[in-house]
């Protein structure tokens, strides 16, 4: 039987109830809800319903995500949307990272998305799938706090799960071969100094939808986690404008 481990503080799921325009706000791998907290909080002081969830396995113990399969992850981040379409007119959905990949997914296969927003979303990472093709561990250093502002740090495992790295090369694979089914309007947000995922990811994605509406914003001051950076205060004002553009319902 697997050792059961309990969330960490500052891990857990958060919803904040608010108008009928809903955005389901998502972390990335290995990560938790905090790197994401100022943007949500944002979004419910805008007066928005968001759902911020703990992705299965997440923020617990790296042991757990190694359980997991990126199916569990599109199942966690499925249902919050539909806990959104109870409640809302229109729904939209963000994701930093492995969350932006997730969210692409969603804009795929969910035709009720209206809009798509992404930081440093990630397609194609060829050494994180060397990684898990050679196998030579079971796991591997962690990969949080890619922040360019000193003394912020990221809720993060210490380690990544070597198995949860070919989790994430399937789920990227399948998100990348499918992005031209994406029609809504998208913002993509890319840090051009990134150590976990190369820019060109970012570019590759807002070359790829097939949204009449899309727009790519360049972050020169921060790295991976941009929503704890020095670019926090420009993604949030670049959000809000997307989503008060957009939040209309047809």
């Amino acid at each position: 039987m697997s050792k059961r481990y309990t969330v960490l503080e500052e891990a857990q799921s958060y919803r904040f109830e608010g108008n009928e325009v809903g955005v389901l706000l998502i972390h990335g791998f290995t990560s938790t809800t905090q790197s994401v907290r100022p943007l949500g909080e944002a979004f419910a002081e805008a007066g928005y319903t968001v759902s911020a969830p703990r992705l299965e396995g997440h923020g617990t113990h790296y042991e757990d995500m190694e359980q997991t399969t990126y199916h569990d992850w599109v199942k966690t981040v499925e249902s919050n949307l539909e806990w959104l379409e109870e409640r809302c007119k229109v729904i939209f959905v963000a994701g930093l990272s492995m969350g932006g990949t997730l969210a692409l997914y969603l804009a795929e296969n969910h035709p009720e998305v209206k809009g798509v927003i992404t930081i440093n979303a990630a397609i194609n990472l060829p050494e994180m799938a060397r990684l898990f093709e050679k196998g030579e561990s079971q796991y591997i250093e962690g990969i949080g706090s890619d922040i360019n502002k000193p003394g912020v740090t990221e809720l993060a495992y210490e380690k990544t799960p070597v198995a949860s790295l070919g989790e994430l090369v399937k789920l990227m694979g399948k998100v990348n071969a499918s992005l031209y089914e994406i029609h809504c309007p998208a913002l993509v947000f890319v840090s051009d100094d990134d150590h976990v995922v190369p820019p060109e990811n970012s570019k590759a994605i807002f070359e790829s939808v097939y949204s009449e509406h899309k727009e790519l914003v360049h972050l020169e001051n921060s790295y991976h986690v941009a929503t704890l950076d020095y670019d926090v205060d420009l993604i949030t004002e670049r959000c809000l404008e997307f989503l008060q553009m957009y939040e209309q319902p047809i």
